[in-house]
């Protein structure tokens, strides 16, 4: 079997056979997290960094190609999630909730599945791609917009915030949905938004969350799972808890079990209504830190770095030059 993983990794050239690739590593993962086969969870250690060297070389053949000349060989991506996928879902019998889970995982999701499982009835899965840079500030901000991170600064100037800009880079995220929804569905459907950042917010939508049952579309963003990714690469106490991948898993089991997320999911079970989960972007665990030189003006993001004067090893990054091909803003001319 991992001869044949090996051999796909190589001979991948579309979006969809690197999902195909991904979705086999997470359920060997699963399956083999299971045993105590410590040889075997070397050969699959292996096995996704050769497919994570393979998958980012795709990435950066194609990214910019899909970006600004779209067409059949490209994936769903951040900004058009909600047109494609979820719009198309929405009618006035049925309401449908979507639930957002901020930098949640394919293998964090198969962990939670039999949980919903035994109250909801599946009928597809699919994987889609986040725009770069993945981080919420741009990825949710597209999805929610339905646009790329360039034509939501020009549209909404006073509502986009750089990196180097006061204030939250999420805060705008109902009005580019309501926005979005009216450029897109061309119809008058009710919609409500809700962010939950803490417990007791989860808590009150909880006991309430019958009450929307009128609406066509209700979204819920859960910000747990980035806040538990943050925490893990900074406190002592989430290190040792999450120590490894399959540690990080059984914490987010352990999260969404106890969740008010999930006791307002078993609310909405003997409901006629439709759920949609997805994420915003995913998250690696990166063992081998890249060295970036730059000036204080620099973001501070571990994920991506914009700014005048930067300084790294150009085989370790996706250098973007003119930010415009990627559509995304440039504070300066000079940003990279």
């Amino acid at each position: 079997e991992f001869q044949k993983i090996f051999a796909t990794i190589q001979d991948s050239s579309s979006f969809n056979d690197w999902v195909d690739i991904y979705k086999t590593l997470v359920r060997w993962e699963l399956d083999l997290g299971k045993s105590d086969t410590a040889e075997m969870s070397n050969v699959l250690q292996m096995q996704k960094q050769e497919a994570n060297t393979e998958f980012n070389k795709f990435v950066m053949k194609n990214y910019l190609k899909w970006i600004a000349k779209p067409d059949e060989s490209t994936p769903v991506l951040s900004h058009n999630l909600l047109s494609k996928k979820v719009f198309p879902r929405i009618n006035k019998e049925t309401p449908t909730f979507l639930v957002v889970i901020d930098n949640l995982r394919l293998d964090q999701w198969k962990t939670i599945q039999p949980l919903v499982n035994e109250f909801f009835r599946f009928q597809e899965e699919e994987c889609f791609y986040s725009i770069l840079p993945t981080a919420t500030q741009y990825a949710r901000n597209a999805l929610f917009a339905g646009m790329l991170p360039l034509d939501i600064q020009k549209k909404y100037p006073d509502k986009w915030r750089n990196d180097d800009d006061e204030g939250g880079k999420n805060l705008f995220e109902a009005d580019f949905l309501k926005d979005n929804i009216k450029r897109t569905i061309h119809s008058d459907i009710k919609s409500e938004y809700f962010k939950i950042t803490n417990h007791s917010d989860g808590k009150q939508l909880e006991d309430n969350i019958l009450n929307f049952l009128n609406n066509d579309l209700v979204v819920i963003v859960y910000n747990f799972v980035d806040m538990l990714s943050h925490a893990r690469t900074e406190m002592e106490v989430l290190k040792e808890l999450a120590s490894d991948e399959a540690a990080y898993r059984s914490l987010t089991l352990s999260w969404f079990d106890h969740s008010p997320l999930f006791n307002m999911l078993r609310k909405l079970a003997d409901k006629k209504v439709n759920i949609v989960f997805t994420t915003d972007h995913g998250t690696i665990r990166v063992k081998r830190p890249s060295k970036i030189i730059a000036d204080r003006n620099t973001t501070t993001n571990l994920r991506y770095k914009n700014g005048k004067n930067l300084n790294y090893e150009s085989k370790d990054v996706f250098e973007i030059k003119r930010p415009q091909e990627a559509f995304l803003p440039a504070p300066n001319v000079s940003t990279t």
